[in-house]
């Protein structure tokens, strides 16, 4: 990728956003990569950036004393990961690992808060956006959970 801009604006998180607040957002952005088997997040840690995965696998897992890590939801491509920046204490509510090498372009959580304090219409704009990510993993802790623990 050249410039985050045009991937940005054509990714489905993003895409119809303002162009004035799109703009904002690229100035919060940049590119990360993440090995194979590498830990991108751990729960409990401050949330300090949130991810649009462009390529590869990622795993969000939870630890279980007796079971270990299960994994809840694998996202990729055109996911979004990680929602804990937006909501106060700002800490991870998961482990995210890559399953295979990933590229992604991180937003740094500091800079959005920032920026969604002085504009509130970007940050309404986020907060609608992240509710539906934050469903889709509460639906898929949910079906893990009956998958694991056999509740009906």
């Amino acid at each position: 990728m050249q410039t985050l801009e045009p991937y940005l604006a054509e990714h489905p998180f993003l895409k119809g956003l303002d162009p004035h607040h799109l703009n904002i957002i690229v100035g919060c952005a940049s590119n990360v990569s993440f090995d194979a088997e590498q830990y991108i997040l751990h729960e409990g840690e401050e949330a300090t950036n949130f991810y649009i995965i462009h390529q590869g696998k990622v795993a969000l897992e939870i630890f279980t004393s007796d079971r270990g890590p299960i994994t809840i939801q694998t996202i990729g491509e055109g996911d979004v990961l990680g929602w804990s920046w937006l909501i106060p204490p700002y800490h991870w509510h998961y482990d995210a690992r890559a399953i295979e090498p990933t590229s992604a372009i991180a937003l740094d959580a500091k800079c959005l808060r920032a920026k969604c304090e002085e504009d509130h219409d970007l940050g309404y704009e986020l907060l609608k956006r992240f509710a539906h990510v934050i469903t889709q993993r509460l639906e898929a802790t949910r079906l893990q959970l009956l998958d694991v623990y056999g509740v009906h």
